[in-house]
């Protein structure tokens, strides 16, 4: 049975509203679903806003792990109506939002199609997804490379308040 799951990789962000409470609940609708399982999930980080327009307010960041029975196409569906659920807008690109859920890896699937590119096509240079997705998973891979390494080059993870934490440690 558990050959018909695969793994999958969720980068959450919100910048607007109660952002703690709205991850929290967005990983609870997420898993509400029989055909998802949640593996693992990060803790959460505070950043500062990459790309999009200026003075927006800090994201909180997280990653999860979980096993679905999904296609990508349909937990891009779910993504997006937990998205809604927590009244999403699309109106400015990399713009304020009460939440934000990317696929960041399906199985090892690889495809670029407008609709849904795996792996996500800017995961490997962004410190908010690599660092929350390092503390839960220290081996994961990314395209070939470690995340870890990859994180080492993302020129944001500075901004990460706990980034130095992971310096002391010898993780990045």
């Amino acid at each position: 049975m558990q050959s018909d799951y695969t793994r999958a990789v969720l980068a959450l962000g919100s910048n607007l509203g109660e952002r703690a409470e709205t991850l929290a609940e967005a990983v609870s609708d997420l898993v509400d679903r029989p055909e998802v399982r949640l593996v693992d999930v990060s803790p959460v980080i505070q950043t500062k806003a990459v790309g999009g327009p200026e003075g927006q307010p800090d994201f909180l960041n997280m990653v999860m792990i979980v096993q679905t029975s999904l296609g990508p196409y349909e937990l891009l569906a779910h993504c997006q109506s937990v998205e809604a659920k927590h009244l999403r807008t699309r109106e400015v690109r990399w713009g304020p939002r009460t939440l934000d859920v990317d696929i960041i890896t399906y199985g090892n699937l690889v495809q670029d199609d407008p609709v849904l590119t795996l792996p996500h096509p800017r995961a490997a240079e962004r410190a908010f997804v690599l660092f929350p997705w390092l503390l839960i998973d220290p081996t994961a891979v990314l395209e070939g490379h470690p995340i870890v390494e990859l994180l080492e080059d993302c020129g944001d993870a500075d901004a990460i308040a706990d980034y130095d934490m992971l310096l002391d440690e010898g993780l990045a």
